[in-house]
């Protein structure tokens, strides 16, 4: 199985305290990874350390490339889709422009200045519907809910078409029917499009229908963290 990220003895101290330590392992490419424990327990700081936002206490984090080359997560970032807690939503901008400022990066600043090439708006627009946000395409983000406002999140970190999804509890504010339409979303991205999805969720429910692997990370232990595979029930 092609390995797409590689952890090496990867460790995390804050104020004294190892949050992780010692997570050596590799994972896959194209699968979708459950990241879980309890609150506090360094969860959204280790996929900090994977987007190359936190710098790790020790060891390192390597992805392989789909040309075969390795980098480290500060080098890859313009291949990670990130959906964050607090989102980072332009509220002003509409939904489409949120989403399309996903590829900000992959142009000049005065080519976007105005609008955004016509294809790329018609790809967003069907990632938008495809996340039931289709009536809400041209409503300014500060109207909408938090629960649609977190699908903005999801559809702009998608847009950026990365090779890796970190996605930080990205179904919190929507209810059973909108959180599997979601997670649906992300693992059929993973396992269609071969990207490697590494998503934070509490629900153990959520993780036995979409995950194909489990990390979890141990509050009383902070090197005893276990990674398994899930034996998935049906969608």
């Amino acid at each position: 199985m092609e390995a797409h990220l590689t952890l090496d003895r990867l460790g995390l101290e804050r104020n004294g305290r190892w949050l992780f330590r010692n997570i050596s392992l590799t994972l896959p490419r194209g699968r979708f990874i459950a990241v879980v424990g309890p609150s506090g327990v360094g969860k959204s700081s280790l996929l900090g350390c994977l987007a190359g936002l936190i710098r790790p206490s020790e060891g390192a984090a390597t992805y392989r490339c789909v040309q075969g080359c390795d980098h480290a997560p500060v080098d890859f970032q313009t291949r990670i889709g990130i959906i964050f807690q607090n989102l980072l939503l332009a509220e002003n901008s509409s939904v489409l422009r949120n989403v399309l400022c996903g590829r900000l990066g992959r142009y000049p600043w005065w080519k976007t200045l105005f609008r955004f090439p016509p294809a790329d708006a018609q790809e967003a627009y069907a990632i938008i519907a495809d996340l039931g946000l289709a009536e809400y395409v041209h409503r300014r983000v500060g109207e909408i809910s938090g629960g649609e406002q977190q699908r903005v999140g999801v559809a702009r970190a998608l847009f950026q078409g990365p090779e890796i999804v970190l996605a930080d509890e990205p179904v919190s504010n929507l209810d059973v029917y909108l959180a599997g339409r979601v997670l649906g979303i992300l693992r059929q991205h993973a396992h269609e499009q071969n990207r490697t999805v590494l998503c934070v969720l509490h629900d153990p429910r959520l993780v036995e229908r979409f995950a194909d692997y489990a990390l979890s990370i141990n509050p009383g232990n902070p090197e005893d963290w276990r990674m398994r595979e899930v034996a998935r029930t049906a969608a």
